[in-house]
């Protein structure tokens, strides 16, 4: 059974390398970067987002920032998962890195990302 949260990332390529380490499904959007005013409406009420728990995963960059910003404004109930600066980027992560930032926020992972 699907959760009734939602995880918000940048690309395809964050939403690929999460699926591989998550053990549930979760609905991950992708925003392919920044959002207009338009988009983000549209974003909000299609997916019914100011009644679901979100979660925010986007990359420690300055579009990341600019995103996760803009994000949080319109959603102040997200809940934000910070990856290591040092990675840059979602998909740069490690994935047990990936994976133990997931587990603190509640997502069940793969046990064998689980090192």
């Amino acid at each position: 059974m699907m959760d009734d949260r939602i995880l918000i990332v940048e690309g395809i390529t964050d939403k690929k390398q999460i699926n591989k380490i998550l053990k549930d499904p979760v609905e991950i959007l992708c925003t392919h970067g920044t959002l207009g005013i338009e988009r983000m409406e549209e974003l909000i009420l299609d997916n019914n987002l100011d009644h679901r728990p979100v979660f925010i995963l986007v990359d420690e960059d300055y579009s990341g920032n600019k995103l996760r910003k803009q994000l949080s404004a319109e959603l102040p109930h997200a809940e934000q998962i910070y990856i290591d600066k040092t990675f840059r980027e979602v998909a740069a992560t490690p994935e047990p890195e990936l994976a133990r930032v997931l587990l603190k926020h509640r997502f069940n992972i793969k046990p064998i990302y689980l090192i």
